[in-house]
């Protein structure tokens, strides 16, 4: 199988636009992120920004009840909407009904960003197929991504419409008993594109299942920090919700991503950058890819 990928350079996004000729915040898309436990509300509070900071026009956070409120407070820009949980703060997967109306119309719906719970995450994906619209699109990430390989029965009805961005070790548990990642990166990004009907970023590697790939040349260490995760699948979906293809999102984003943690890494230092501080240069890189 051939892993020739297509290098991502700012000319090549340049002639892909992103749609941006919206008027108002409807236009420009809605994403629903759920996730945000109570150790970890964090995490999709920054998901939900970067969703912001890449353009989606509306947003809104799913997340345990007990930091629903303070939530509402720290990003005042979302809609907050608490959810049940157990007793060790872990969002129930069952029950979904507080969110009914965000999941039926929702264009984007991101789970993963601060779940903790291996099996409520599971049950939270079940109900999470039955909740949504036929065309909402879906975006995976942390504790989705490791529940997925046991939820076979999902991936046809999400085929066409699923994004995943796995770190190296999670794209080897996507793809445990199928075929080894090893350090090809873009031969397991490829593999689990096919085996998922799915659109994957994996450390600047994307891949369709249709057979494209595509590669970053950016990035560095000082990505792999707490965080950084969340805010590239947030850029992801706001990039969805503008409008954008799967792939098309997929690379913008872990381009856009992957450049602000190089100039952060130089100005601020190579290891020494906070997750939070790539939300204030997304919206840099991105304005020059559409200047």
């Amino acid at each position: 199988m051939s892993t020739r990928a297509e290098v991502v350079t700012p000319a090549l996004l340049r002639g892909w636009q992103v749609p941006r000729d919206a008027e108002s915040k409807n236009d420009r898309g809605s994403i629903l992120v759920v996730g945000g436990a109570r150790r970890t509300p964090g995490a999709a509070m920054l998901a939900g920004l970067a969703a912001l900071r890449a353009g989606a026009g509306r947003l809104t956070l799913a997340v345990a009840e007990s930091t629903a409120v303070a939530t509402a407070v720290a990003l005042p820009e979302a809609g907050v909407i608490g959810l049940p949980e157990n007793a060790a703060g872990s969002v129930l997967g069952s029950d979904l009904s507080a969110a009914a109306d965000e999941l039926g119309g929702a264009d984007v719906v991101l789970v993963g960003p601060g779940l903790d719970d291996a099996g409520q995450t599971a049950a939270l994906l079940r109900s999470l197929a039955s909740a949504i619209g036929g065309d909402t699109l879906v975006v995976l990430d942390a504790y989705a991504l490791g529940v997925l390989p046991g939820l076979e029965d999902l991936y046809p009805q999400w085929a066409g419409r699923l994004l995943l961005t796995p770190n190296p070790a999670e794209a080897q548990r996507l793809l445990a008993g199928k075929a080894a990642a090893g350090k090809d990166l873009s031969a397991a990004a490829v593999a689990i594109a096919r085996r998922y009907a799915a659109v994957v970023s994996v450390q600047g590697a994307v891949a369709d299942a249709d057979g494209g790939i595509w590669q970053v040349p950016a990035g560095s260490a000082g990505l792999g920090t707490s965080g950084s995760g969340d805010v590239l699948v947030g850029a992801a979906g706001g990039l969805l919700a503008r409008g954008a293809a799967p792939a098309q999102a997929a690379c913008w984003a872990t381009y856009a991503h992957a450049t602000a943690g190089d100039r952060l890494g130089a100005s601020v230092g190579p290891l020494n950058y906070l997750a939070r501080e790539l939300l204030d240069e997304l919206p840099r890189v991105l304005a020059e890819l559409t200047a």
